[in-house]
């Protein structure tokens, strides 16, 4: 292979994680979910709902992605997926406009998502060709971008759209739409599969494991049906779902967390829930209201940053690791550390405490995203790789409902104890996680054995 196709195919592998970054901003929803609601009247559960139906239709959209992409083609998704987000921004800038959360929904979520799903399944699934010597690396470089876009959003684009609109977030959601599109298209442009028959230089396949029936497990192919109605494929799909509802429950809420942490324990901030309960506050108790929101929003925008970078370094770090400890391995460790973190979380009176444990949390809930299509490629191989990985990021749509809505419900619910009850409700998650995590191996799936991989019984 000449030096020209290895320098395209790093080129794309950077162009991959350039599209992730964009598109894993989403992931700062917390720095609007407080403006929102105070903003606009809506209820913590409404609000986050928007990001439940972005996460929904990702995982939605990311399967059906996976399973057409050889049909029309890593460019075109890539590039769809891009216009997509782009629009569901600026039609989720409209809803705000004429302050319909439905059409939120609509916008954000379901086209925005559906854009999201499209624009994050290509680039894994196509660099994942390029590089059959790096699995791990590479698709825990690529997804990185996704887990560091909420820092170039918490750190570049949300703050000084807020300071420029003066605190908009509906005309922040319409310049958003605009950077987006002329970001993401033009990036999605370079999404190419490899020619037939490529081979990194230097790099010699191993043997190719054979089937009971003989032949390849490569030359193995069955209706797609057979692979995910498999034992094999339900128990990886749910120990990623528990590994994803655990982190994105407080994920979307880290900044309203981080806040009210301050706001009781801190003396300085203990002052808030005062000037907030008086009907009518004089000139200098709102100064003083609006100078001390101003400061708590800047520690969640923070701890959105920072826990973004850890978020993008985890799908790095524990991706490569799975490529020397093997990935089931990987999943064990990552889910059992955290639920000892939880349970922690849920006692810590302490912000900076708690802003480190929260970093270690996102480590690992980017290490499942890390290691997952490593595990995938390994398990079923290339051809059906697209495929079962798209439809296993169904299970981010589950977990994109069930635990940003639990945690919002809780916290309308029980807010003096929503923290407590969404920590212990995550440890209790991951630790089925860790049950399902034992009941595997590393072993290829083997689609010719009608005994060993029985399909799954409803």
């Amino acid at each position: 292979m000449s030096a020209e196709k290895t320098h395209n195919r790093w080129l794309i592998a950077i162009m991959g994680t350039l599209l992730q970054m964009c598109l894993g901003t989403v992931y700062a929803w917390s720095y609007f979910q407080k403006p929102l609601v105070e903003g606009y009247g809506w209820s913590n559960a409404a609000v986050a709902g928007a990001f439940s139906t972005a996460i929904c239709f990702l995982g939605l959209a990311a399967a059906w992605g996976g399973i057409n992409l050889a049909k029309y083609g890593p460019t075109k998704l890539a590039m769809g997926g891009g216009a997509l987000f782009g629009i569901g921004y600026l039609i989720g800038a409209y809803a705000l406009n004429v302050q319909s959360i439905i059409l939120l929904y609509i916008g954000y979520g379901v086209i925005g998502g559906s854009g999201l799903g499209l624009g994050y399944v290509t680039p894994v699934a196509t660099c994942a060709k390029w590089f059959p010597d790096k699995k791990g690396f590479i698709t825990g470089m690529v997804v990185m971008g996704f887990g560091l876009g909420a820092l170039l959003m918490s750190l570049v684009f949300a703050p000084r759209l807020m300071a420029y609109t003066q605190g908009s977030v509906m005309q922040v959601f319409g310049y958003l739409g605009v950077i987006f599109l002329v970001l993401t298209v033009p990036i999605g442009s370079f999404m190419k599969n490899p020619p037939a028959g490529y081979l990194p230089e230097g790099y010699t396949p191993p043997p190719a494991p054979v089937s009971s029936t003989g032949k390849a497990m490569e030359e193995v192919i069955h209706p797609t049906m057979h692979y995910i109605m498999s034992k094999k494929f339900i128990i990886m799909w749910l120990i990623f779902f528990c590994n994803i509802t655990a982190g994105i429950a407080i994920i979307g809420f880290q900044s309203p967390l981080l806040q009210d942490l301050y706001i009781n324990s801190d003396p300085t901030y203990t002052v808030v829930k005062e000037l907030r309960a008086v009907a009518t506050p004089s000139a200098e108790q709102k100064a003083t209201l609006d100078g001390l929101v101003k400061a708590l929003a800047g520690f969640g925008a923070t701890l959105i940053a920072i826990t973004s970078l850890f978020n993008g370094l985890g799908r790095f770090f524990w991706g490569g690791l799975s490529d020397k400890i093997g990935r089931v391995q990987a999943f064990r460790l990552l889910v059992g550390t955290q639920i000892l973190v939880f349970v922690a979380l849920a006692y810590v009176g302490n912000p900076w405490l708690f802003g480190l444990l929260f970093c270690y949390i996102l480590l690992c809930y980017g290490g499942g995203f890390g290691t997952m299509p490593s595990f995938v490629l390994d398990v079923y191989g290339p051809k059906m790789m697209s495929t079962v990985y798209g439809i296993i990021l169904t299970a981010w749509s589950a977990a994109g409902i069930v635990g940003p809505q639990f945690a919002g419900i809780i916290k309308d619910k029980f807010p003096a104890q929503a923290s407590l009850y969404t920590f212990w409700a995550g440890a209790g998650v991951l630790t089925v996680g860790l049950i399902l995590a034992f009941l595997i191996g590393n072993e290829k799936f083997d689609a010719g054995h009608k005994e060993a991989e029985e399909p799954a019984k409803a």
